[in-house]
């Protein structure tokens, strides 16, 4: 494998999260066992992962999708980083030289959507050998005060930035399922609208847009990068060492071409 090429692995907090629960629960035998299938990987990656109950719940709580609050910011974001300080030191007990990298200290959005990402210090991380590990965050937005990040916003963009080869989303699922429940085995563009009424949003408190929104950003990803990404069920054990050893597993999304 190039060392050069990045890999961006998306962890869902649906997996490593009780994301029906009201407040922080986490499901640390899942962290452990994620930190254990990433540790055998050697080239540069760049780790994303989502809120779950440490961060859904109390955007719906405190209505931060609608209004600006100073408290409920500060509560979303102290939650979230909780669950991201579980993570950094689950991967480090398992022998990944992970950071931390909170979006709040580097990401300014505007009407939620990102404007700037200061990025050098991760360039300079993936270059010395750390993994860095973002998550979905409250962050400053120019427009609104505070907004919502999602992870699934944060891996399109990063990988634009960083020019990453190589993309992998673990969710709960086991890929992008179609109405009799069989994995689709591939996206893009010219099937889109037809598979489309099968993507609904998250069963559970989901502020970011479910399924669909994973897709669309992935999608939109594909076409300014021309790079293809792998939604795949992060909660099956070996998946996500298997997707980090190169294999194919789940949907493949990518822009109007052959797979």
């Amino acid at each position: 494998m190039d060392k050069n090429n990045i890999t961006i692995l998306k962890i869902g907090g649906s997996v490593i999260t009780d994301k029906s629960a009201d407040d922080g629960a986490a499901r640390v035998s899942k962290i452990e066992r994620i930190a254990g299938e990433i540790s055998g990987f050697e080239g540069k990656l760049i780790i994303v992962h989502g809120a779950g109950s440490f961060g859904h719940p109390q955007v719906k709580r405190f209505g931060l999708t609608g209004k600006f609050d100073h408290i409920g910011s500060i509560i979303t974001h102290m939650s979230v980083r909780e669950l991201n300080t579980m993570v950094v030191e689950a991967l480090n007990f398992a022998g990944v030289n992970a950071l931390p990298v909170h979006p709040m200290a580097c990401v300014v959005s505007k009407n939620g959507r990102i404007k700037s990402m200061f990025t050098e210090q991760i360039g300079e991380m993936l270059a010395n050998g750390f993994v860095p590990v973002l998550h979905g965050d409250m962050v400053m937005d120019s427009e609104l005060g505070t907004s919502v990040l999602s992870g699934d916003q944060i891996v399109p963009y990063l990988a634009i930035q960083m020019k990453a080869s190589r993309i992998g989303i673990g969710s709960a699922e086991e890929g992008v399922l179609n109405n009799k429940g069989e994995v689709i085995p591939s996206i893009s563009n010219s099937n889109f609208d037809q598979i489309k009424e099968y993507l609904g949003g998250s069963s559970n408190t989901d502020v970011t847009g479910g399924m669909l929104g994973k897709v669309l950003e992935l999608l939109k990803l594909s076409e300014q990068s021309n790079s293809t990404s792998y939604i795949f069920n992060a909660g099956n054990a070996g998946n996500i060492s298997d997707f980090l050893k190169g294999k194919n597993i789940g949907t493949a999304i990518s822009g109007d071409r052959t797979i």
